[in-house]
């Protein structure tokens, strides 16, 4: 309603010849990026160039704003180059575009060119790697962060602290940990609750329960992170222990608090108590259901070995199922060598994404496992004149606090020579040891 408000003022203020101003233009731009009205936008922006104010910082700021959430990032990129000395905000707002976008290098080369770097432009270098997957880069800049003398606020620690979980760099993120207390005091609940996270990502519950136990403010985003923690780690009876707990505590569970239950009970093949789990929210909270919790009963069902129940269950669905449907039916097959499903499911996957090669390799295991050997040589031929290969495994280790990535036939490590001289030397060492 003050959108609309404020673009009525406008245009009122133009029918009384009344020049507008860099500042009213900074204000009335954004309200047509919340309406997300972009002929509206462009309107405004011709009107700022019409009286001279679109390279003005703060003209162009709103106006960058406006291309990057409702528009392409070509236009973005030339206004930007139109605004007359970016100010932080600018670069900022830019740099923000350019990693939704995923266009990483182009972000990096805009943030290294920044005359004056504050913590919200690290904190959007940081935060924009972290949650486009790329955890090392977002680790390594903060890293730099803090190199550069500049202090971590409460936006920036979250970000860096779950980079460092999705890599399990268990040593690094307890050095995170450290920052949050130096610069921080008194955790918040966000920074608490991406340390549970981490900690539970890191297998170490124990420290998840620390951080629990110590904060004063919790919500439902930290119970559920080490409900999940729990089941994550294969430790259901726990996860379950702890629901209740929370239910004691008056906290309404949600859609994660469910899933939680539902990768707990699936971890520890718990499949009657997971029916439970989900018939009730069905039966109490229908609206809280999602794909993603159909698809864990494929998935616990499956990996139990009752298929004729997760085929009831699949045909049953409310909507059509998607992939990872069918890719959890494939898996419980691959489990139970239970080929003859595993190739229907297969066959499903692949009618839905014809380039979907995970699918291949695990048909091929399902049959290895079974012994049909012919089938295995069919599917890797089939494989072959698709010209599908697979997607190689990456590890990490930790050493030192620097985190090592390593790509199966990887051979671009630095220290390449000496970590194949040590792999070559326990070969033979494992090889005397047999002959011993």
């Amino acid at each position: 309603h003050h959108y609309e408000e404020a673009i009525y003022l406008f245009s009122r203020m133009l029918l009384l010849n009344i020049r507008p101003s860099e500042f009213t233009f900074g204000s009335v731009i954004p309200s047509s990026t919340a309406l997300e009205d972009l002929n509206l936008g462009k309107q405004l922006h011709a009107w700022a160039t019409k009286v001279g104010l679109q390279s003005n910082v703060f003209v162009g700021s709103a106006i960058l704003d406006l291309y990057i959430k409702l528009s392409s990032i070509e236009e973005a990129t030339r206004v930007f180059e139109d605004t007359h000395n970016p100010n932080v905000v600018s670069y900022t707002t830019m740099i923000c575009g350019l990693l939704k976008r995923e266009r990483f290098e182009d972000a990096l080369k805009l943030f290294q060119e920044m005359p004056h770097r504050n913590v919200v432009s690290w904190n959007a270098m940081i935060g924009g790697y972290s949650q486009t997957g790329r955890n090392e880069e977002a680790v390594n800049l903060f890293i730099e962060m803090l190199r550069e003398g500049l202090v971590p606020n409460h936006s920036t620690l979250p970000c860096a602290i779950i980079a460092a979980a999705n890599i399990a760099a268990l040593g690094m993120g307890k050095s995170f940990h450290a920052c949050a207390v130096k610069f921080l005091g008194k955790l918040d609940v966000f920074v608490g609750n991406s340390l549970i996270s981490f900690y539970a990502k890191c297998g170490s519950m124990e420290d998840s329960l620390l951080v629990f136990d110590k904060l004063t403010e919790r919500n439902i985003v930290t119970w559920n992170a080490v409900i999940c923690g729990y089941a994550q780690n294969g430790r259901g009876e726990e996860a379950i222990e702890f629901f209740k707990r929370m239910r004691i505590n008056g906290i309404r569970p949600n859609g994660v608090t469910l899933l939680g239950l539902l990768w707990a009970c699936n971890h520890t093949g718990l499949v009657e108590k997971g029916y439970s789990y989900f018939s009730q929210a069905k039966l109490e909270d229908p609206g809280m259901l999602k794909p993603e919790h159909y698809a864990c009963m494929v998935d616990l069902l499956s990996r139990s070995g009752r298929f004729k129940e997760a085929k009831e269950f699949l045909y049953d669905l409310p909507f059509d199922p998607g992939i990872g449907f069918w890719k959890a039916l494939l898996g419980g097959c691959q489990i139970h060598s239970n080929v003859e499903l595993g190739e229907f499911a297969a066959r499903r996957i692949l009618a839905l994404d014809p380039e979907d090669v995970s699918s291949y390799v695990m048909l091929s295991n399902a049959l290895s496992v079974a012994g049909k050997w012919d089938n295995v040589s069919n599917i890797r031929r089939e494989m072959k004149e698709k010209g599908m290969t697979r997607v190689p495994g990456c590890s990490w280790i930790e050493i030192k606090s620097k985190v090592h990535v390593f790509v199966t036939g990887d051979r671009n490590h630095h220290m390449n020579d000496e970590i194949y001289a040590i792999i070559e030397f326990i070969y033979i060492s494992l090889d005397l040891s047999a002959i011993l």
